[in-house]
């Protein structure tokens, strides 16, 4: 009896591969080849699932966003729907520390990430995913922002458009220092930095 293949597991696995072969060589290295090695499949298994290679690193930016944006999404439904016993500042600011690479796992999907965005500078395939996860970064921002303002919690004159953008600004600008020199910001320091941020927000300034 033929062996029955999940098609979106397979595709998931081949762009695992692909972050894998990017990881540790960098994303010009992710070739169909090197990337079918990785996966233990023949290049023509990684085609039968995937027209090009333009193809393949669309779903796998896709992918890399979408697990990013589970893990939020999991923190964000605790923060936006809370049962009454939920600190919402503590929330708030682990659901912002899900952006920043406080770990091995979220620095290297920082680092890939930076990786993608970057060659969409000349890979326009890639541009509208890009363009997707920064938008819904700041809708993000807002809606936590807003939320938290009608909670009481940050002051009614705050304008929630702006702080929504230099919350987000703030934290690409941690996650590319931080990726690029670890040694220098560490977790600890990236913590501190949101952390002050969060109570300058809250003291209006």
């Amino acid at each position: 009896m033929p062996k029955i293949v999940d098609p979106v597991a397979r595709r998931r696995a081949v762009a695992q591969a692909v972050l894998s072969v990017a990881a540790r060589h960098g994303l010009e290295h992710a070739s169909l080849r090197n990337v079918a090695d990785e996966a233990g499949l023949a290049i023509g298994s990684v085609r039968h699932y995937f027209a090009d290679h333009d193809e393949l690193m669309t779903f796998t930016m896709r992918e890399l966003s979408r697990r990013i944006g589970d893990r939020i999404r999991t923190h964000a439904e605790r923060l936006l729907t809370p049962d009454g016993r939920t600190d919402r500042r503590a929330a708030t600011e682990e659901l912002l520390a899900e952006f920043l690479p406080l770990d091995e796992t979220r620095r290297q999907e920082s680092a890939l990430w930076l990786a993608f965005t970057a060659a969409a500078h000349t890979r326009p395939e890639l541009r509208p995913c890009a363009a997707e996860m920064q938008a819904d970064l700041h809708t993000l921002m807002t809606r936590v922002l807003h939320e938290a303002r009608c909670a009481g919690g940050l002051p009614g004159s705050m304008d929630v458009e702006l702080e929504s953008t230099r919350l987000a600004a703030l934290l690409d600008g941690l996650t590319l220092q931080a990726t690029l020199l670890p040694d220098r910001y560490p977790p600890k320091l990236l913590r501190q930095v949101l952390r002050r941020h969060l109570d300058a927000l809250r003291a209006g300034s």
